[in-house]
């Protein structure tokens, strides 16, 4: 190796991070706000009111609702509300039908009336967009598995080509332009660095039979279905006698639940055959209520006399192992504090990539400081610098923004939310290609503040849901999301200012800009 080892990981650093850095940096911002999906989603959602949890009395809403309106379908389901997501959710489908057949309602789980709430997609969107990227499938999440790899890479050559790593975490010299950038990048870097090793590898977990089917293959001659049967277990179906029969109350299951496991959440209840003499009701256990998110899991009753039939909990050691890192990436059993530090973490993670992404424009930038001409590669990489960081933010308010502004019930509003998102980040694009540089920055950095300084005014104007009253109702949901709008507002009238003000020209010290230049370069290979 010519350059030696050190010197081909630092290689191999920034070009990884260079050529996959924009997509990343939009896996990681629509990741880290993921973390907060069921608050999003109730806030893109305010008909449906915030109310005091009760299981048992939801159940019964629910089931009387549906004997009522689908008395003669084959399935039901229950997806019942949580601390997070306020909503009843019942659905059905009729007997052999698939998911497109499905009928789907809201409702409210205090009095079991129907809601009608606008259609959004809200917290899904950005946490489908995350491993999908708006791609059809597999593709788009082939190509988010390969930049989470290219994560991977770019986080173990780090620690290799930094060698001094843990010291630059206590090293931050502002004001000093691109040494400010590099201590900015290994400061934070090293700070969430476990969290950035965990999220990176067990994505590539949670993924690993779509990216590594070899052996799946193999094993079971091509059939991933008999795979994932095996793995996670396929409820077998039974067949409807004909014959009706008086069905259990299901806040009656539900208490049998609670007996087994007190204080178990439950999050979904499917009953297949409903009314009839082999009705069946399977009720599944919220996945937060422990770390590792296992799927398939949960208790089978009979739906007319109540007897427990099964349990069904894949806890062997490999489930335990791939669930356990599911469960770690997607965060689901963290409290409001640790999932604030998720988040924080995931912006953290973001600001690695985007100063990444600044510090090696910057670094050739310098040499043509003095020609004021901009090789036309340097001039793109700085056109998609913008478009994929101040031009993203920007469209994720612009997302927000529609959810208020178009008519709550107008048809197909949910896809007209994602084209207004793809549509403002398109402009961002258009707008860094037609301007200079630090104004491009400094101008699209100053609208986003705009958009999310002005959600809460009109969050308080197009539902009479402001602050004053979520706060007064208690509820934090609605408020929080309304705060972190105003905080994120606030920071980005700061970045923004700075970008537009005049730069700061230091006095001229040839000899020590030029150590200081040489020391970045020994530093960085």
């Amino acid at each position: 190796m010519k350059e030696g080892f050190r010197q081909s990981m630092a290689w191999l650093h920034t070009w990884a991070g260079l050529v996959f850095g924009w997509l990343l940096f939009a896996i990681f911002l629509t990741g880290t706000l993921s973390y907060f999906k069921a608050e999003i989603n109730h806030w893109s959602q305010p008909e449906i009111p915030s109310r005091a949890l009760n299981s048992a009395a939801s159940l019964d809403l629910a089931q009387r609702y549906l004997q009522t309106h689908a008395a003669g379908a084959g399935s039901w389901f229950i997806d019942l509300p949580s601390e997070r997501e306020p909503e009843l959710s019942v659905s059905w489908r009729p007997a052999g039908g698939g998911r497109g057949d499905s009928t789907q309602k809201v409702l409210d789980p205090a009095t079991g009336s129907e809601l009608q709430a606008r259609d959004s997609r809200g917290g899904d969107f950005f946490y489908r967009f995350h491993f999908q990227l708006q791609m059809p499938h597999p593709w788009g999440r082939w190509l988010s598995t390969f930049c989470a790899l290219m994560m991977f890479v770019g986080l173990i050559t780090g620690i290799i080509t930094h060698k001094k790593i843990f010291k630059e975490f206590f090293t931050f010299r502002p004001g000093k332009a691109q040494r400010s950038w590099l201590d900015g990048h290994n400061a934070i870097g090293v700070l969430v660095l476990p969290f950035h090793l965990m999220i990176s590898y067990s994505s590539l977990v949670i993924f690993m039979a779509l990216v590594m089917p070899a052996s799946i293959a193999v094993s079971y001659n091509n059939d991933t279905r008999a795979f994932f049967s095996d793995v996670f277990g396929i409820p077998q179906s039974v067949k409807a006698t004909g014959k009706a029969a008086e069905p259990l109350p299901l806040s009656t299951l539900y208490a049998k639940v609670q007996e087994q496991v007190p204080g178990a959440r439950i999050a979904w209840v499917e009953v297949q055959n409903p009314g009839d003499e082999n009705a069946r009701v399977r009720v599944t256990r919220y996945s937060g209520d422990r770390i590792a998110h296992l799927r398939g899991g949960g208790w089978l009753f009979d739906g007319v006399s109540g007897t427990h039939l099964s349990s069904d909990f894949a806890d062997t050691t490999p489930m335990l192992i791939s669930g356990g890192f599911y469960g770690l990436h997607l965060g689901e059993f963290a409290g409001p504090v640790l999932r604030w530090l998720y988040f924080f973490f995931g912006l953290a993670g973001t600001a690695v990539i985007g100063t990444g992404l600044v510090m090696w424009l910057g670094k050739r930038q310098l040499k043509h400081a003095k020609s004021g001409v901009q090789p036309f590669e340097l001039r793109l990489v700085e056109v998609l610098n913008i478009a994929s960081m101040s031009g993203l933010i920007l469209a994720v308010a612009g997302f927000f923004w529609a959810n208020r502004l178009i008519p709550a019930f107008q048809e197909g509003r949910a896809d007209a939310e994602i084209n207004t998102f793809f549509l403002i980040w398109g402009l961002s694009l258009l707008h860094a290609l037609l301007r200079p540089g630090r104004k491009a920055w400094g101008e699209q950095l100053a609208v986003a503040a705009v958009f999310y300084l002005a959600l809460p005014l009109i969050n308080a104007w197009t539902t009479g849901q402001g602050l004053n009253h979520s706060i007064r109702v208690g509820d934090w949901s609605m408020a929080g999301f309304d705060l972190t709008a105003l905080g994120c507002g606030l920071f980005l009238y700061w970045a923004a200012r700075k970008m537009l003000l005049p730069p700061v020209v230091a006095p001229k010290r040839a000899p020590k800009v030029a150590k200081a230049a040489a020391l970045i370069e020994s530093e960085v290979k």
